[in-house]
């Protein structure tokens, strides 16, 4: 057995301290040979090693190998009967947990206690005015919550610290009257006025000018949180010279801070658990997501190239777990000129019938199905809820086990986080952009989307006029803490960017390209694929 090293001694020795343990040699290399069983989940391991040990009745604090070998064989018999349990145990199947966006869980910040508290009672699909204020926020105080944990923009504990121009604290709006000098503001994008934009937070308003500021990557549209450096001036104008979007922050930084509070709506997982699944993630080699996006199921050729794609996975010596079918399915909008919802239906029954003549795929893969923009549905505004029943029936007959869930949604897969999302979000970011995108960090518009949306935290921060959101479910195109991956289908040029940490990517538009993406979640690659012509 390798000696541990120092850095890990010294982090056994702190956490056992901390518990009001302290390790002899041997004990210390003996929890050292417990945690390299765990590479991917050192910290759980270790929490859940103290846990064990805190149970157990123990004649002194002082620990020695026998202590802490016999709460490890323990933990180690309770793993291996988990590996021999039933396959359906450990299968897709209970693995896989779809979240529908209508059963997120909403939280409120409260910055006076700071803390999340869980909404309790319904939620109206109808809001009211003050549920539109609530929207917006709702969404400042959760970055601002999130900016005041960054070390750049906190205020020294002693004022010694930093001095005046190297301080980022952010100043409040209502505080700029009477001030003089460079200020860092942070608020959100509005147009109070035809052709003046604002700067607005809890305490006010001000008139900002962005012809000269320096940006960072990012679509800069109207509603967006920004973080702004500049001078407030004698005509009342707040002058900008550099502004971004408010700084990321660790997912397991967030994660650490919200625990017991579930964001994604997969459930809380204890700590036990959490290590027991992430061990079976990372056994998970075979496992696969294939992603298609615009399945015209009214275009022969479509439908053809589906057969091919259908035919190639079958042949595979294991079968994807997962197929994610995503509209529009339908090459015409299905709006009040439509008339042709009995085809519609029709070609869904087609569907199924060419998926279960795939006997290896229907018995062993799962199909998701998500609506898209122009699919039918009550309205326009986000989230969408799921294909309408009358459409599906013919499918089900087939498929009985197909999942029909909202636009956006989320998949848990044993402890790594999935977000959905078909929109042509792309287009409308460049086409609602207030300043040209920076090109000296990247000219890829791809990449100037996902850092928009992960530094907003919100899956569509466009206004409410061009892309409309139910008030009160604003909460579920959040996207905090960060999740592990995000799907963002659209009809633009297929695209895969890992952006700090998170992946990120665009499996095309299958009608129009060919194009699609399969996904392996043990490794978190994305293989981008697509058909000859």
């Amino acid at each position: 057995m390798a000696a541990p090293s120092a850095a890990m001694r010294k982090k056994l020795q702190r956490k056992f301290r901390l518990r009001g343990f302290t390790l002899k040699v041997d004990a210390l290399e003996e929890a050292a040979a417990f945690l390299a069983r765990f590479p991917d989940a050192e910290d759980e391991a270790l929490d859940l090693l103290l846990d064990e040990l805190d149970k157990e009745p123990l004649k002194s604090s002082i620990l020695d190998r026998d202590a802490v070998r016999r709460v490890v064989s323990l933990l180690v018999e309770a793993e291996e009967a988990v590996d021999a349990a039933s396959p359906s145990a450990t299968s897709v199947q209970a693995a896989l947990r779809v979240v529908d966006s209508f059963v997120v869980p909403r939280f409120h910040y409260d910055p006076i206690k700071k803390v999340f508290y869980e909404h309790t009672g319904r939620l109206a699909l109808h809001g009211e005015a003050g549920d539109k204020a609530a929207l917006y926020r709702d969404r400042y105080q959760v970055l601002l919550q999130r900016l005041a944990r960054d070390k750049y923009f906190s205020k020294p504990a002693f004022e010694s610290v930093m001095t005046e121009n190297e301080s980022c604290e952010i100043t409040s709006i209502q505080s700029l009257v009477g001030c003089t000098g460079r200020r860092w503001i942070m608020g959100v994008i509005s147009q109070l006025e035809e052709r003046q934009f604002y700067l607005e937070d809890l305490t006010g308003a001000v008139p900002i000018d962005l012809a000269n500021a320096k940006i960072t990557s990012g679509f800069f549209v109207e509603n967006t949180v920004i973080v702004a450096e500049g001078e407030l001036l004698s005509s009342g104008i707040f002058q900008v010279n550099t502004c971004g979007f408010p700084p990321l922050e660790d997912r397991e930084t967030s994660l650490s801070l919200l625990m017991g509070l579930d964001f994604f709506g997969g459930g809380v997982i204890p700590t036990e658990e959490a290590l027991r699944l992430s061990s079976l993630e990372n056994k998970a080699v075979n496992d696969m997501f294939v992603i298609l996006s615009d399945v015209w199921l009214d275009s022969y050729e479509t439908m053809e190239k589906l057969g091919v794609v259908l035919d190639g996975y079958e042949s595979v010596e294991v079968v994807p777990s997962l197929f994610v079918l995503m509209g529009n399915f339908c090459s015409r909008p299905c709006n009040l000129a439509f008339n042709s919802f009995e085809e519609l239906r029709l070609q869904f029954g087609k569907l199924g019938e060419m998926i279960a003549s795939r006997t290896r795929l229907k018995e062993h893969s799962r199909f998701l199905f998500i609506p898209g923009p122009d699919d039918a549905g009550p309205s326009k505004a986000l989230p969408r809820c799921a294909l309408p029943k009358y459409l599906i029936e013919e499918l089900q007959k087939h498929i009985p086990n197909a999942i029909f869930v909202s636009n956006p949604c989320r998949v848990k897969f044993y402890t790594q986080e999935i977000v959905f999302f078909r929109q042509d979000l792309l287009y409308r970011m460049r086409r609602s952009c207030l300043i040209p995108p920076t090109t000296e960090e990247t000219s890829d518009p791809f990449e100037h989307l996902v850092a928009t949306i992960t530094h907003q935290s919100h899956l569509c921060p466009l206004p409410l006029t061009v892309q409309p959101i139910i008030w009160n479910y604003d909460h579920c195109l959040r996207l905090y803490p960060t999740p592990d991956m995000i799907v963002l289908a659209d009809k633009s040029e297929q695209k895969a960017f890992k952006y700090t940490g998170i992946t990120c990517f665009n499996p095309g538009s299958f009608a129009n390209d060919s194009t699609f993406a399969a996904y392996r979640p043990c490794t978190k690659e994305v293989e981008l694929s697509a058909l000859e012509s």
